[in-house]
């Protein structure tokens, strides 16, 4: 037999594939002319769990299947001294005639009337595993075949190496994707079937969203600076069919001129001073999902007419390279700006503008739903407080959300989420108070502490009492521990009192108690 014939064979069949099974079987069905063989079976053992781990076995004999072989502990002993040992390839022509050996057989109820070989795998100085070729009767295997199967080392060594890499690959990957799935989750619970509003003052906006999430036209979102244009551009994606797929946010006003094309459409190594490897771009990143352009009315007028050409084409080209890449994005932008003045004073293109306005949404601002406030209020100092690692979250001040209806707010539901973290994070105890700024003047919204300013009346205690204890149960009046049992009521009781205090609950209160 040829030696170099018979590595080139076997190594072809052995490293043709990824699929360790499959390699195993070409190694099989081709070893099997020149040396006597009835199974192989390619192993790692695991000294913490003391057992073989198969990762590929091919068989003709009736031995056990299966992929974690547990070691008795009368037989780790051996083991132990066997894998010290310095040794290439080990046979093992009588096996019953050694106990240690021969208890490992009977435990895994395998015949010792074999002849067993072991071929030690390994790369680069460390083991990683090894290769136990078994045939039925004694004395079969000889010096001629051990030779054979030692040039089966490293192409079964480099096959072994691979697949565990390839495992570890598709274990993070499924890793990955499982991450991915639950912060999918998360994203959808923050923004999108729950949007605070959505069925009062953002009614009109999230039926708009509803109607267009299942398209594929680009969308254009109106609205003042901090009136929540990110929050509906990410509920429109995550009630989508790209749902799945990525979501990138580019706010456009805060990317340098000059660094714009290299983060939209990325760059090739060597493009230019600093540009040492590969990088892709925003769109290459949101391929088969969402590219939500935030403030788009910043965008250069050189930056509009390539991105006017990729939403013509659907391919891009990096910064220094000349391949042509193919993307799949949908487009949602936003801007605080009046584009239509903006093509009419020649600062952003008229074509780019007829794109992007195929489905305009106009998000009001907070002042125009002021019946949001309230809820928004107690989510958010639900939000931040979590955020803020409190241990409890802090009851509101009693009037403190019906009273900030009455202020403007210029920056919107940003400027209100800030309000409250702000007054989180001066909290000392009692009741939440939150500052507003009006006309440069500061003005306390609620009770700051936990007494009872003296011009309360009865109604007004009793109220607050109720409240508090709502806020408690989460708006939950029945059962036990609800609101009515810690109140010693009866629930149709407090519910007349409610009705009478005018303190919302049931359907009325959806939101309001958490």
């Amino acid at each position: 037999m040829d030696d170099n014939l018979f590595f080139r064979e076997a190594a072809t069949r052995i490293c043709g594939t990824l699929d360790i099974q499959a390699a195993m079987q070409g190694c099989y069905d081709y070893i099997k002319t020149y040396l006597p063989v009835g199974s192989v079976n390619l192993l790692l053992y695991d000294g913490e769990r003391h057992a073989f781990r198969s990762l590929a076995m091919v068989s003709v004999e009736d031995d056990p299947v299966g992929t974690l072989f547990s070691v008795p502990e009368k037989s780790r002993d051996f083991l132990a001294r066997r894998n010290a040992r310095d040794w290439d390839v080990e046979v093992y022509n009588r096996p019953d005639e050694d106990p240690d050996l021969c208890g490992i057989l009977h435990h895994f109820d395998m015949d010792t009337d074999v002849s067993l070989m072991s071929l030690r795998l390994q790369l680069e100085g460390s083991r990683i595993g090894e290769v136990n070729l078994k045939v039925k009767g004694r004395n079969r295997y000889t010096d001629a075949h051990v030779r054979l199967v030692k040039l089966l080392h490293d192409p079964l060594a480099m096959a072994m190496a691979n697949a565990l890499t390839h495992e570890e690959i598709l274990t993070l990957k499924d890793l990955l994707a499982d991450e991915n799935r639950f912060l999918h989750r998360q994203l959808r619970e923050i923004s999108g079937a729950d949007i605070v509003g959505a069925g009062f003052g953002l009614k009109k906006v999230m039926g708009m969203a509803r109607q267009v999430a299942g398209l594929e036209s680009p969308v254009l979102l109106l609205g003042e600076t901090g009136a929540g244009k990110d929050v509906i551009a990410s509920a429109i994606h995550y009630s989508s069919s790209r749902k799945d797929g990525p979501f990138i946010k580019v706010n456009c006003g805060a990317i340098p001129e000059s660094l714009i094309d290299s983060e939209l459409f990325g760059y090739e190594k060597g493009a230019f001073t600093g540009a040492l490897a590969r990088k892709r771009g925003r769109f290459e990143r949101a391929n088969g999902g969402t590219l939500f352009l935030d403030e788009i009315g910043e965008l250069p007028l050189a930056a509009q007419v390539r991105l006017l050409h990729v939403l013509q084409s659907h391919e891009i080209e990096r910064v220094g390279g000349s391949e042509v890449i193919p993307v799949d994005v949908r487009i949602i932008a936003a801007t605080h700006r009046n584009l239509q003045s903006m093509v009419e004073e020649r600062s952003f293109r008229e074509d780019l503008w007829f794109r992007l306005n195929v489905f305009p949404i106009m998000i009001p601002p907070l002042r125009h739903r002021r019946e949001d406030i309230p809820d928004l209020v107690l989510h958010f100092v639900e939000k931040k407080a979590r955020e803020l690692k409190m241990r409890e979250v802090p009851i509101l001040a009693p009037g403190a959300a019906e009273a900030l209806m009455d202020y403007p707010f210029p920056g919107n539901v940003r400027e209100l989420q800030n309000l409250v973290e702000r007054a989180l994070i001066q909290y000392s105890g009692g009741f939440l108070q939150i500052h507003v700024r009006d006309r440069g003047r500061v003005q306390s919204v609620g009770v700051s502490d936990g007494e009872l300013p003296e011009e309360l009346t009865l109604d007004e205690v009793t109220a607050l009492h109720i409240r508090r204890v709502l806020s408690h149960t989460r708006g939950r009046i029945n059962g036990h521990e609800g609101a009515a049992q810690l109140l010693g009521l009866h629930p149709n009781t407090l519910r007349k009192r409610l009705d009478k205090l005018g303190i919302p609950y049931g359907r009325s209160a959806q939101g309001v108690w958490g």
